[in-house]
């Protein structure tokens, strides 16, 4: 097998990982990969706008409202008006959401980010100088991608 194939099935490798831990989380939680972040950026940061929510997540405003109507519709997250300036409406996580979270499994990111941080730092940057050559490669380096490693739409409904 050529050096390009052996890169090109390592890549479908690295997506199928994403594809089917995804399953796997809507399976077992019901939600998506980008719908338990925003769970755990708000239980880390406590109540947040949906701007700063976005700002957090590094997504746009707009994927992110998306994110959190589908959030409150399952009565895991609520908006309510903010303590300190009741102009300000926040997104806060309910106690079923709270519950949700403490069942919910490690995410892939999480993995990835633990087993990456272990590695000497100029592995790191070697890992980081490939990933982007490829991306270049591949006409994708200017794409907007938010450090969720997720596959499709990240303000989908989850797959049953």
């Amino acid at each position: 097998m050529s050096t390009a194939n052996q890169v090109l099935m390592t890549l479908r490798q690295i997506i199928r990982a994403a594809e089917m831990h995804d399953k796997s989380l809507s399976k077992s939680i019901g939600l998506t990969l980008p719908q338990l972040v925003a769970m755990q950026t708000l239980h880390d940061e406590g109540a947040l706008t949906v701007s700063t929510l976005a700002r957090e997540m590094n997504l746009t405003q707009a994927t992110v409202t998306s994110l959190v109507d589908r959030l409150v519709a399952k009565n895991l997250v609520e908006r309510r008006k903010s303590s300190e300036d009741k102009r300000l409406v926040v997104v806060a996580p309910t106690p079923e959401g709270l519950n949700l979270l403490d069942d919910a499994p490690q995410t892939l990111q999480d993995e990835f980010t633990a087993r990456f941080a272990e590695l000497k730092e100029w592995e790191q940057l070697m890992l980081l100088s490939n990933l982007q050559r490829t991306a270049e490669m591949l006409n994708a380096s200017q794409i907007d991608a938010a450090p969720i490693f997720d596959v499709g739409a990240l303000d989908r409904h989850p797959k049953s």
